[in-house]
């Protein structure tokens, strides 16, 4: 077989074994994310998003990480990430974060929330997700 054939083929069974590897698994039995129907944005454009989740198992450092669109559902502006306790219990998360200067304004916008677990695969932290909740809710000015 000429190299290049055997290289791109061996490439692309890489490429293969690395996406199965960090392919989303489905949220455990009792493991929920939600987000709040309200919003806010302040004057200096940081926008915070709250809700609650629950995860159970994790084995590696955890958290909430969220973001917000609003018109181009394209567009997503990553809105901070909590520390997750994945012990079983209901917990709070809230997170901030600033967003460029009319990026984002009150009124309605679609948020998504996702509790994504940090594992070790060898040398490399691979995803894990916990649970994951797409929102349409009002941002309201501060």
């Amino acid at each position: 077989m000429p190299v290049r054939p055997a290289l791109a083929a061996a490439l692309g069974a890489a490429a293969l074994l690395c996406a199965a590897a960090v392919a989303p698994a489905a949220a455990g039995p009792g493991e929920t994310v939600t987000v709040d129907p309200t919003g806010r944005i302040a004057a200096d454009g940081t926008v915070t998003l709250s809700g609650t989740y629950r995860c159970t198992g994790a084995t590696g450092l955890a958290f909430v990480s969220s973001s917000v669109s609003q018109g181009d559902p394209r567009v997503q502006h990553g809105i901070g990430g909590t520390a997750a306790r994945c012990d079983g219990a209901e917990h709070r998360w809230e997170n901030s974060g600033r967003v460029s200067a009319d990026a984002v304004k009150s009124g309605a916008a679609h948020v998504e929330a996702t509790v994504t677990e940090l594992r070790s695969g060898g040398v490399l932290l691979l995803p894990s997700f916990h649970a994951a909740q797409q929102r349409d809710v009002t941002l309201v000015q501060q």
